[in-house]
């Protein structure tokens, strides 16, 4: 149980980080905007570059880190 707890630990830790924050409300910010109908062009390709920095970033930390 207790390990458990730790990696739950770990992971909110990591949320932590700026650009976890920024995509985070990037992400509310696209939510509304997407409920609203006011997307615009610009935004939505600010946003796909955000979220597909975040997730390449985290994958290539994620295979680094399985290799050592």
């Amino acid at each position: 149980m207790i390990f458990l707890y730790d990696i739950l630990i770990k992971r909110l830790g990591g949320l932590l980080t700026v650009k976890s924050i920024m995509t985070i409300i990037l992400t509310i910010v696209f939510a509304v905007l997407a409920l609203r109908g006011e997307i615009s062009q610009d935004f939505l390709t600010i946003y796909a570059m955000v979220v597909s920095f975040f997730f390449g970033y985290q994958t290539t930390k994620e295979s680094k880190e399985a290799k050592t």
